[in-house]
């Protein structure tokens, strides 16, 4: 059985210490950290150091920090154990996943590995050479494991529910989604602090590039399960960004630091311009497709991230709402077309009653002039749950038990295409 060593680079994302929330039987307790001393790197440790201390299922990492000017060269040279995980700075990820590869190891790399045309020819030559070697190089994608997105893929793909996909137009997407993340938030029940760079898109990347690589991703996953897409396959129609506006105080109660960045844009001594939002419409395999992709300041209370999903079908429009408040979780909505509720109703139950052995309780209501599925609490686990699941599922596939679906690899470069095209397009378009 595979037993992973974990070697953690560049943590400059609080994602990287999720991979470690909880323990994992096939991962060794041992993880080496290699990062360059400084914020970053003593935020993940924090973090870590959390995750033990906790009174609830606490974990037992043990940790050996390398702290270098250097760190990539130092970790390809010692290499110290045989998966990577990458979750940090944006700009020259891949050259990292790269290097990891043809040092022979594994890399579990956490979203966008890439933010500009230049690197995708990069992207393409570690997929071949991950390929061509036997190793892993996967792509951490925690939306999948989200179970109104898992259950609206299962209804999409029910012929006798949702029909077959609509092409629509521009105006009247196939598929549109609205997706809103918040600056200032809580991860792990403390707030969350952003580092500097975070707010530098030439870092991070632009709204599309980094946070909407997801939704592109679930796009494809929902529409073609099992189905291999190539960049050919897409077309970027129509972009546009715009910024979000945060005064001096805003940015210093986000990342505690005094100055605004020069790096990111600022249009007066307190006022910093943010472009992290981005709309895209692009075709898929003839589908039209509209995502809108935003950043704002702050959710209101008892809030957090949002996300909104139709899938529009000839017998119905399947949708995923998440909004704010008492109903932030995911729901899943059926809405049938003209003259269809019956129809669409009686296969709508049919349907969930074969769910019954994945997710026994789910349940069919009636909800206006459609329906709704009710979900037990017991499956919303929350975003930072994803992450071990996301592991679990890199381990049974560098263990044998399950093989790396063929559709993996040239679905992600689709996927990159179209973040990379959006945001360059958008920035030829006036801001809005």
């Amino acid at each position: 059985m595979f037993r992973a060593q974990l070697v953690t680079y560049d943590p400059g994302h609080f994602h990287a210490a999720l991979v470690q929330r909880e323990m994992h039987p096939n991962v060794s307790p041992l993880v080496h950290v290699y990062a360059r001393l400084g914020p970053d790197l003593l935020a993940h440790l924090g973090r870590i150091a959390s995750f033990n201390a906790r009174r609830e299922r606490p974990t037992a990492w043990e940790l050996e920090v390398h702290a270098w000017a250097d760190p990539l060269a130092r970790m390809l040279r010692e290499k110290p154990g045989n998966v990577v995980v990458i979750s940090g700075r944006n700009r020259g990820k891949i050259d990292a996943i790269l290097g990891c590869v043809e040092a022979g190891l594994h890399v579990l790399a956490d979203k966008p590995w890439v933010i500009e045309a230049a690197d995708l020819p990069k992207l393409q030559q570690a997929l071949d050479l991950a390929e061509e070697r036997g190793l892993l190089a996967y792509d951490v994608m925690t939306e999948r494991y989200e179970i109104a997105s898992i259950l609206q893929r299962e209804l999409v793909n029910d012929p006798e529910t949702f029909g077959a996909i609509e092409p629509g137009s521009a105006a009247e997407p196939a598929v549109f989604m609205e997706s809103v993340h918040y600056l200032l938030k809580m991860v792990a029940g403390i707030p969350n602090r952003r580092p500097g760079w975070f707010f530098d898109v030439e870092q991070l990347g632009e709204g599309l590039t980094d946070v909407g690589t997801h939704l592109v991703d679930l796009v494809t996953w929902t529409l073609f399960p099992e189905k291999s897409m190539a960049a050919r396959d897409v077309f970027v129609v129509a972009a546009r960004r715009w910024p979000t506006v945060l005064s001096r105080a805003d940015y210093q109660r986000v990342t505690g630091e005094e100055e605004l960045p020069a790096s990111a844009s600022a249009s007066s001594p307190d006022r910093l311009d943010y472009f992290c939002n981005t709309e895209v419409s692009y075709v898929v395999a003839g589908a039209h497709v509209k995502l809108d992709v935003r950043w704002d300041y702050e959710a209101p209370p008892g809030g957090g991230d949002t996300h909104f999903a139709v899938y529009r079908g000839t017998r119905s429009s399947v949708e995923v709402r998440q909004g704010q408040g008492a109903i932030h979780r995911s729901g899943l909505a059926v809405v049938p077309r003209g003259g269809q509720r019956s129809a669409v109703g009686a296969a709508l139950a049919r349907k969930v009653e074969q769910l019954q052995g994945r997710f026994p309780g789910v349940a069919v209501e009636e909800e206006g002039a459609g329906f709704r599925l009710s979900i037990p609490d017991r499956y919303h686990d929350g975003h930072e749950a994803h992450f071990g699941l996301v592991l679990a599922q890199f381990l049974r596939y560098l263990e044998g038990t399950e093989a790396l679906p063929a559709w993996e690899r040239p679905n992600m470069l689709a996927k990159y295409t179209v973040t990379i095209q959006g945001v360059r397009l958008a920035r030829t378009t006036a801001p809005a």
